[in-house]
């Protein structure tokens, strides 16, 4: 199984973008898991990696990230690329 973080890094098209979302959901579905069984030792950060979980939360980090990135990188064409890393900044930006 190769981890989102992996995958971040290969994303070029639209399936290489589905298999980081694809991935990006069974590491949080993971993570949820993990954090359930063992609710003291998961009260601030998440299991692997992950600072946001829930929908909103991840979101807003997913936005201040990314707002927060160059001028230069927002005057790009948009690309697959920079649709994957706005939802892995959502997973690991507080």
């Amino acid at each position: 199984m190769v981890s989102p973080d992996d995958l971040l890094e290969r994303v070029t098209d639209k399936q290489t973008f589905i298999k980081f979302v694809q991935a990006l959901a069974d590491e949080r579905e993971r993570a949820q898991e993990i954090e359930n069984n063992h609710l003291n030792v998961y009260s601030v950060d998440g299991a692997l990696g992950w600072k946001n979980g829930d929908i909103p939360s991840f979101l807003y980090a997913a936005l201040e990230c990314f707002a927060a990135q160059p001028v230069t990188y927002s005057d790009q064409d948009p690309s697959w690329k920079m649709f994957a890393e706005f939802l892995y900044f959502g997973k690991i930006y507080e």
